[in-house]
Parts: C-alpha cells; structure tokens; sequence
C-alpha cells in the first residue's frame, strides 16, 4: 500500500486575538495605576452613614482624574504589546 504524504496542518495562533486581550488587559491596569493616587486621597474609613457620600464622591474624583489621561493609558497599552510582541516576553506573541 503507497504511503500518502500528508503536509502539516498549520498550527493554530490566535495572535490577533491575544494582542486585543493584551491591550485591553494593560489599558485597564495603566488606568488603574493613573487613577489610585487620587482615589487613595478620597478612600479613607468611613461610617455606614458616610458610605454613600464617599462612594460618589470617588466616582466623581475618578471621573476627572481618568479623562485627561486616558490617552497616555491607551498609548502606554499599545507600546507594551508592541514591545512585548516584538521582544517575545508575552506569550502568544512571540515572534516566529
């Protein structure tokens, strides 16, 4: 019986998908690093009865110190999976 060469099926690499969770991932944690020293001021322990206030007033605080610097998150994002990307140290988007 003749043997069939089969040629290898290509592996499946998700890399768009991985590069768009990435980004996602570090935008949240650049925003969160940008955000905390502000809300670190305004959280402080409060009584049941000041909870509501604090809850907007962090909201508020938030809300104003994320918005001038949601370019520099977005921006610190897209370099960190280039850089991962390009230097091989995020899996799944190690270079070929």
């Amino acid at each position: 019986m003749p043997e069939t060469s089969r040629s290898p099926s290509p592996a499946f690499q998700p890399r768009f998908t991985l590069s768009l969770l990435y980004l996602f991932g570090f935008f949240l944690l650049y925003c969160l690093l940008l955000v905390a020293p502000e809300l670190g001021a305004v959280v402080e322990p409060a009584s049941p009865e000041q909870e509501e206030a604090m809850k907007q007033t962090a909201a508020e605080v938030t809300r104003r110190a994320i918005r001038p610097r949601l370019p520099v998150a977005f921006i610190g994002a897209i370099l960190t999976v280039l850089a991962g990307a390009h230097f091989g140290f995020l899996p799944g988007l190690r270079p070929r």
